[in-house]
């Protein structure tokens, strides 16, 4: 039986999937209750009140957002409060939010960063732990993944749906390719599928697996005058090592079989390659060295490249050079274009012995010197160079139109107007902002705004004035500063928020937000509470919470203001918001009888009153709101008293009538213990008083010695006659009443064992009894066994 009650309070329950539109029809309670009907609260619900149809409002079902704890478990459902019937009784029924697939999964990070070294072999396995979630549950929840934009060098293998592993499919190359720009898309099994993605960069890391080389061009022959100098640069030698660091550290040395002049005149820097003269040459004959140069890297054989040095004798006859011009010439001047091709420019003649203008032991060289003037004249062959690529500027906001910002700067290596430059700006450049074709100086025609543009990229062009122009570009990047030129801005003016009396201190009200486009000090706010002194406060987070108890009897609502202050300069900010916090009620009085005043009041009754008379009132309030505050009466006794009892109490009104024709038997005092009780959750409050009633003929006045005495139970929170069949138990309370009954069939089926095992026994004592007796005798079942055929 008590398990029938818990499956006949609890079968009336709704299934409505989320998301709904408003109108769409829920379920109807038409089924289990007459009408009328009403629904206490209808936030996301709504009844027809003579139908008993219920409905989706306009504010819709969000299961994440409702039941945020059982996201990925459980079911999530609303219990609802409606009077139905003519009585208005009490009921609760559930609504089952169903999960839709509104939520697509999510990574917590836009980019997987990874680093695999190159000689990581073919198969190895990275467990990643960026795993993406989904607020949906079930198959709406569950997620599968796949790799985009591997190129089959890695692969992605989940287990149970929750170990994402990477596999290198193919061998790592770092000098072939350092890194690798692939998705990580996450797709969950909703209808349609919602997806994301977040970017999975692997970054191959360097290993010392290659070692250092000169190119084939890396052989040469240098010439070099006898009579250079100490320290003279000869040449450079370069190897090269494809790894990176430490791994590409390249030592250079020379060969152990080169000669002993080699070591005597040249030197070789390790690190750099270069190979210099140790002493001045005075060489009057031709000269040819080899030079074996080793490149070393570690564990790593020698790579080598051969260098061959021609010293050419000093001159030792003087010569003199007569010329005789073949291009155009002024004045002893040559006169060329620039770019020209090879080209006969002159004649030079060399006069002096003719015994010595010949090659001795090398190539001569002519210790006379004759000067040769060539007018280089300019085509237009170079494009303007800015002195930087890329300016960047910084420029506050709220600046005052037309201050120049900056001044950019060309310059072009041709003359004349083929080096004339002119500037302009991109033609998408923005109508604010103008420069000066002549000087490049660049400036703003208005105000900037940062909160609506943060930065500028602007364009500038630099074009010469050659036939064709030639022209080139630069950025210039124009980065906004902020200014305390925005008040915070709260997202509503005026917020409102519930909460139930029983709240502890420092509990949550709810949160405010509040915004400042600005950035830096000038964009951070602190807010404070004002003109209040309620039990309310606001922390960095934005979130009001409680500072003391509350109590809605003594104030059901409190109303305060919000002030944002910013921390811009020079000046700080402000803007304010009115908050309403409406305290709901809970249970925590108790009714209290106004009438009558003590329970030693008396009433005289005569006994010729009609039945039906209205006698008395009990009259009761209760300083809760809604149902915590309706009362009922209840008069409590035995049932056989209360049958035989000539009074009865309206259970709403607290009126006393008499029910029946009063009898000689019912004259004398009457003692009626009225409980009052109000219909409070989850447990009601009451209280007592006595209604004192004296059946007399003579009416006069009627007063007691003495106060009644309840003998009675004390708990009288739910008297059985009228407790209500379906009265809400917790789920804890239901395990325990179910835990007791089972208890308790199975003792009563264990001493129904015991005593059924008892009483076979007693039938088989005094069976052994009987044959002890008459030991001779056959049993009948034995008889039965050898006397069958007769």
């Amino acid at each position: 039986m008590v398990h029938l009650k818990q499956i006949v309070c609890s079968s009336i329950q709704f299934s409505v999937p989320e998301e709904l539109e408003p109108g769409i029809l829920v379920g109807s309670l038409s089924e289990h209750f007459p009408p009328l009907y009403q629904l206490l609260t209808q936030e996301y619900l709504w009844m027809d009140s003579n139908t008993g149809d219920i409905y989706t409002t306009g504010q819709k079902l969000d299961r994440e957002a409702l039941c945020p704890k059982e996201t990925k478990s459980g079911d999530c459902f609303m219990v609802h409060n409606a009077l139905v019937g003519p009585t208005g009784d009490l009921i609760q029924f559930l609504v089952i939010i169903e999960d839709i697939n509104d939520n697509a999964p999510h990574f917590d990070m836009s980019e997987i960063h990874l680093k695999v070294s190159e000689d990581v072999t073919v198969g190895t396995i990275f467990l990643l732990d960026d795993q993406a979630r989904d607020e949906d549950i079930g198959i709406n929840g569950e997620l599968r993944y796949h790799l985009q934009g591997s190129s089959g060098v890695f692969t992605l293998k989940v287990e149970n749906k929750l170990l994402i592993k990477l596999v290198v499919e193919k061998a790592l190359d770092r000098e072939t390719q350092e890194l690798y720009h692939m998705q990580l898309v996450a797709t969950d099994c909703g209808t349609p599928p919602l997806s994301a993605s977040a970017g999975l960069i692997v970054t191959v890391t360097d290993v010392d697996d290659n070692c250092p080389s000169f190119s084939s061009k890396s052989a040469r022959t240098v010439t070099i005058p006898g009579d250079s100098l100490e320290n003279t640069l000869v040449t450079q030698v370069t190897a090269t090592d494809p790894d990176l660091g430490s791994n590409a550290a390249i030592v250079y040395s020379f060969s152990p079989k080169v000669s002993e002049r080699v070591r005597e005149i040249f030197s070789l820097d390790s690190n750099t390659g270069h190979i210099r003269l140790t002493q001045n040459l005075h060489s009057y004959k031709s000269e040819e060295l080899g030079l074996k140069v080793l490149a070393n890297g570690p564990h790593c054989p020698p790579s080598g490249t051969q260098v061959t040095v021609l010293i050419l004798p000093q001159a030792n006859q003087k010569l003199s050079i007569k010329m005789g011009f073949i291009a155009e010439h002024h004045n002893q001047t040559m006169v060329l274009p620039e770019n020209q091709p090879p080209t006969v420019l002159a004649v030079l003649e060399l006069q002096g012995d003719s015994t010595h203008v010949r090659l001795a032991e090398g190539p001569l060289i002519l210790p006379s010197r004759q000067t040769i003037r060539l007018l280089v004249v300019d085509v237009n062959d170079n494009a303007p160079h800015f002195s930087q690529s890329q300016y960047q500027l910084e420029v506050e906001e709220n600046n005052v139109a037309g201050v120049s910002l900056l001044q950019v700067s060309a310059s072009d290596a041709d003359s004349g107007s083929n080096g004339k430059l002119t500037y302009r700006l991109d033609e998408y450049t923005s109508a604010i902002f103008n420069i000066d074709s002549t000087v490049g100086q660049l400036s703003v025609r208005a105000p900037l705004d940062r909160e609506q543009q943060s930065v500028h990229k602007l364009t500038v062009f630099a074009q010469d004035g050659g036939s064709p122009p030639l022209e080139s570009h630069a950025t210039i990047c124009i980065h906004v500063l902020d200014q305390n030129d925005n008040a915070p801005g709260f997202l509503s003016t005026h917020f409102i928020f519930f909460i139930p009396e029983n709240a502890s201190p420092f509990t949550q009200v709810g949160r405010v937000e509040v915004k400042d486009p600005d950035e830096g000090e000038n964009g951070s706010v602190d807010l404070y509470v004002v003109n209040s002194s309620g039990p309310f406060g606001i922390d960095k987070s934005q979130r009001i919470h409680t500072t003391t108890k509350l109590d809605r009897e003594a104030e059901d609502h409190h109303e305060f203001h919000l002030v944002a202050r910013d921390n811009g300069h020079p000046v700080a900010l402000v803007s304010t918001a009115r908050v309403t916090v409406f305290v709901e009620d809970i249970n925590d009085n108790q009714p209290k009888v106004i009438l009558p005043k003590s329970n030693s009041s008396c009433l005289t009754v005569s006994p010729s009153t009609l039945a039906g008379t209205v006698l008395t009132k009990v009259y009761a309030v209760d300083e809760d709101s809604g149902l915590n505050s309706e009362v009922t009466f209840a008069v409590v006794a035995p049932e056989s008293v209360q049958n035989q009892s000539p009074f009865q109490i309206d259970p709403r009104s607290g009126t006393i009538t008499l029910s029946q024709q009063l009898l000689p038997k019912d004259v004398g005092m009457h003692h009626l213990f009225i409980v009052v009780r109000d219909s409070g959750k989850p447990t009601p409050l009451y209280t007592t008083v006595w209604v004192n009633l004296l059946v007399n003929e003579t009416i006069s006045e009627c007063y007691l010695d003495k106060v009644p005495t309840w003998r009675g139970p004390s708990d009288l929170v739910l008297s059985p006659s009228k407790a209500p069949i379906c009265d809400m138990e917790t789920a804890r309370s239901a395990q325990v009443i179910l835990f007791i009954g089972l208890t308790m069939i199975l003792t009563s089926v264990s001493l129904l064992l015991v005593t059924a095992c008892l009483y076979l026994k007693y039938r088989s004592l005094q069976k052994n009894k009987r044959g002890c007796a008459s030991e001779n005798e056959i049993p009948l079942r034995l008889r039965d066994k050898y006397y069958s055929d007769e």
